[in-house]
C-alpha cells in the first residue's frame, strides 16, 4: 500500500469525517469498520434517542441533514444520513473489519485485523468512538436486580411497573429517565445536580447561539474553566417533569445489598434496575502493545494529535479540540485539522 495512503480505522462518524477529509487533502484513505455497515454506533442506541441540535447545525459541511432544519432529528434519521454520506465517498472501505493491532516500523504504519488481514499506511487516524467501551463505576456490594449501562437500554416497555434508579446527570440519564417515568418509579441517582440550559434562548435555539457567538470552538482549556459537570439542554419538560415530581434526583447511593440501593442518608429501597447513564471511554485497545496509551487505556494525545508516535492522530474524543468535537457538527473541524496534521508527520 502506497506511503499517501491512511488508515482510518472506525466507520462511523468520526471515520466519514477523517475520510472526506483525506479524500480533499489528496490523500488516500482506507476505512476500516468492524460492522457491517459504516454507520457507526447510532444503530445501537435507545429507541427514543433524538439528536439534541437541531438539523441544520447537525450535517456535515457541504451536505446539510436534509428535512425541516429546525427539527430534532430522530436516531434512525441519522443512521439514514451517514449511510448516504458513505455511499458518496470515494474511498476503499472494509466493512466486517475489526482491528486488532496497531504496529509501526520504518515504513509507516501495519494495522492488523482479526481475519488475519493486514493494512499499511503512512498515518492512521483511531476514529473507533467509544460507544463499544461503556463505563460503569466500582460501586460496593452486589446487586441481584437488574443492572445495565444506558448502552444496552432500548424502551421502557420491559420496566412498567417497576422501581428504576438512572444513574447521571447527561442528556442521556435525563431523556432515558423521563420516557422511564411514564410506565416507572424513578430516580436519578446523581454526584451533582442536573444542569439544565435552556433549549431555546431568544427565540432560537441554543446552537444558533453556540455557533453565532463561537462558543462551538472553545477549546478545553478554557471549557473546563466555565462548565462544570454536564450541562443537559431542557425546553422544559425535563426540569418541569423534577418540579412535579413525576422522577426525582437525589445524591447518589453508595453500595448495593442484594436486591437494594442503599442511598447517601443511610436509608436502604429495593430496586428492580439501575441503569448506568455515566458515559464511555475511547476504544483504542488496539493501540495497547503500541505504546500509545497511558495507564487507564487512554489515548496520550494533544488535540488529537499522537503524544507518542508520529503519523498517528484520533477523531471522535469527547472534548477534543473543543466544545462540538464529539459531534456531527463538530467533528469535520477536528478531521481537517488532524489529517493536516498526520500528513505532515507520516514515516
Amino acid at each position: 500500500m502506497r506511503n499517501d495512503s491512511v488508515v482510518i480505522i472506525g466507520g462511523g462518524q468520526s471515520g466519514l469525517a477523517g475520510a472526506f477529509a483525506a479524500r480533499d487533502a489528496g490523500l488516500r484513505p482506507v476505512l476500516l469498520e468492524a460492522g457491517e455497515r459504516t454507520v457507526g454506533s447510532w444503530p445501537q442506541y435507545y429507541d427514543s434517542l433524538t439528536l439534541f441540535s437541531p438539523a441544520r447545525y447537525s450535517g456535515f459541511p457541504g451536505a446539510p441533514f436534509p428535512g425541516a432544519p429546525d427539527r430534532y432529528p430522530t436516531r434512525d434519521e441519522v443512521v439514514a444520513y451517514l449511510d448516504r454520506l458513505a455511499a458518496g465517498l470515494d474511498a476503499e472501505i472494509h466493512t466486517n473489519t475489526r482491528v486488532t493491532t496497531a504496529e509501526q516500523d520504518s515504513t509507516g504504519f501495519v494495522v492488523r485485523t482479526d481475519a488475519g488481514t493486514h493494512f499499511r499506511a503512512g498515518a492512521v487516524i483511531c476514529a473507533t468512538g467509544s460507544f463499544t467501551n461503556p463505563y460503569i463505576p466500582d460501586i460496593p456490594g452486589e446487586f441481584t436486580g437488574k443492572l445495565l449501562h444506558v448502552a444496552d437500554y432500548r424502551s421502557p416497555k420491559q420496566y412498567a411497573g417497576q422501581r428504576v434508579v438512572v444513574v447521571g446527570a447527561g442528556n442521556s440519564a435525563i431523556q432515558v429517565a423521563y420516557e422511564l417515568a411514564e410506565v416507572a418509579t424513578v430516580s436519578l441517582a446523581v454526584r451533582r445536580p442536573v444542569q439544565f440550559v435552556p433549549q431555546i434562548r431568544g427565540g432560537r435555539d441554543m446552537h444558533y447561539w453556540l455557533h453565532t457567538l463561537r462558543l462551538d470552538l472553545l477549546p478545553p482549556s478554557v471549557l473546563k474553566r466555565l462548565i462544570k459537570g454536564t450541562p443537559v439542554f431542557d425546553t422544559g419538560i425535563y426540569s418541569n417533569a423534577l418540579k412535579a415530581g413525576l422522577l426525582d434526583q437525589r445524591p447518589m447511593f453508595t453500595r448495593f445489598h442484594g436486591d437494594q440501593v442503599e442511598w447517601a442518608d443511610g436509608s436502604r429501597e429495593q430496586v428492580d434496575a439501575v441503569i448506568f447513564a455515566t458515559g464511555y471511554r475511547p476504544d483504542v485497545a488496539y493501540l495497547k502493545d503500541l505504546g500509545a496509551l497511558d495507564d487507564t487505556g487512554m489515548p496520550l494525545h494533544k488535540r488529537g494529535i499522537s503524544l507518542t508516535h508520529r503519523g498517528l492522530a484520533y477523531l471522535g474524543i469527547e472534548f477534543q479540540r473543543s466544545f462540538s468535537s464529539n459531534t456531527l457538527r463538530g467533528v469535520s473541524r477536528d478531521a481537517k485539522y488532524v489529517v493536516r496534521a498526520t500528513a505532515r508527520g507520516r514515516g
